[in-house]
């Protein structure tokens, strides 16, 4: 009896967005009294970091620091319409009417700041400090609370903007099947190096390594968290979790808090090693895809491609436990298969 060691990998492909399109999301754009800029939404902030991208993406739009911007997510009742975070579509449709929104925003400040400075609008620049200035010079310019101040009590503007990203419907044409099923496509791999006890049938996944094509990677320090905490669930479900054969009254006979129900604890975590290559979106914010959903998929199957390439044993349902293990090696001894 021994420790039996196999890697494994599987690739995976993901939509982003809903396949057949229709689902827009809005966002508005304005500039505070101190030159402040508010970004208003109802998309709601799951925790994977949204927020932080779409300041990112006002900031670089609007060409001011990212500290100068607001982001409120607050309340659907009273924010502009999106129709949610699902379908890995938040950075892609939220993103996109972000930076329609801070375009917009963007030329009234020009245009305020150019009546200020008496020049043509064109003529203008910003320099990402918090300065409008005239192009080719560092003496003519003007600070955006500045702006702000004068298009508020002096010129009575609003500095604001509105903008709606959607993916118009798409369904088959009848005679051919033809259609335009999403806006792009991610792409992954994961290899899985693992031991399994061919005694015990317990399974430990050693190391993990992801590599993603996200399109352009916003903030990767974002998208590595995204990436590996993603890897966790997915490992998660692979050896740990089930909702069988209790669904849907499992809490008849299932567990009913986190005390009971089974995740992968510290103990428990691979080591991580993950990358992303770069391949631009045309239709995505500075070329950036989806990548939330995705990241739990590829792990599954090079888990179980890995235990297959240990003990020779095919795993087909989750989780894999000891038990399907031992089972597993049990029918292979019996066709005179196993080592």
């Amino acid at each position: 009896m021994a420790l039996r060691h196999g890697r494994g990998y599987a690739a995976v492909n993901y939509p982003t967005g809903m396949n057949l399109g229709g689902d827009p999301s809005q966002a508005l754009v304005h500039a505070t009294t101190m030159g402040g800029f508010v970004v208003t939404l109802s998309s709601v902030d799951l925790g994977q970091g949204l927020r932080t991208v779409v300041a990112q993406c006002a900031a670089e739009t609007l060409g001011v620091p990212i500290e100068s911007i607001i982001v409120d997510t607050a309340d659907t009742d009273t924010g502009p319409h999106c129709m949610g975070t699902f379908a890995s579509r938040g950075t892609h449709r939220v993103g996109n009417a972000v930076i329609m929104a801070a375009r917009e925003a963007r030329e009234v400040m020009l245009q305020v700041a150019a009546d200020e400075l008496e020049v043509d609008a064109e003529d203008l620049e910003t320099d990402g400090t918090g300065f409008v200035r005239l192009k080719g010079s560092s003496e003519m310019k003007i600070h955006i609370s500045d702006v702000a101040l004068a298009a508020h009590f002096r010129q009575g503007r609003t500095i604001s903007g509105r903008g709606i990203y959607l993916k118009e419907p798409s369904t088959p044409v009848p005679e051919t099947g033809e259609m335009d099923p999403d806006s792009c496509q991610a792409h992954a791999c994961t290899v899985a190096e693992v031991a399994v006890d061919d005694e015990t049938g317990m399974i430990e996944v050693l190391r993990l390594y992801n590599t993603y094509e996200i399109g352009r990677a916003l903030n990767p320090a974002l998208a590595t968290q995204q990436v590996e905490g993603g890897a966790w669930m997915g490992l998660s479900h692979a050896l740990f979790e089930s909702t069988e054969p209790y669904y849907p009254h499992s809490r008849e006979h299932g567990p009913v808090d986190f005390t009971e129900y089974l995740m992968p604890g510290p103990a428990d975590i691979p080591a991580q090693t993950s990358m992303f290559l770069e391949r631009p979106a045309d239709n995505g914010p500075f070329g950036a895809k989806g990548i939330g959903e995705m990241t739990a998929n590829a792990p599954i199957p090079a888990i179980a491609n890995a235990v297959y390439d240990a003990i020779g044993v095919r795993l087909t349902s989750m989780p894999f436990t000891p038990e399907k293990v031992l089972r597993g090696l049990d029918e292979l001894r019996a066709a005179g298969r196993a080592d």
